[in-house]
């Protein structure tokens, strides 16, 4: 168990949409990973949690910001689908 952890709660207007960046991100968990961060996803509805886990704090610092910057590219790309 790492010792430092932050959950971000990302909440849409609809599932639809919720679903769209959570399929996005998914395939990212594992993938870009370091040995001293992780990350997990979870989804209920219209609420998607981003939980990223930490040895130490610098760790902590550049997975949040990873994980804030790829929901955001996801965000855009699928509110882009959405609105069409």
């Amino acid at each position: 168990m790492t010792p430092h952890r932050t959950v971000f709660t990302l909440e849409y207007p609809d599932e639809t949409l919720a679903r769209r960046v959570e399929r996005s991100l998914q395939p990212e968990v594992g993938d870009i990973e370091g040995e001293r961060t992780t990350a997990a996803l979870t989804r209920e509805g219209a609420t998607l949690r981003v939980t990223v886990s930490a040895d130490d704090l610098v760790a902590l610092r550049a997975g949040c910001n990873t994980w804030l910057t790829l929901s955001s590219v996801a965000e855009a790309a699928a509110g882009a689908v959405h609105d069409r």
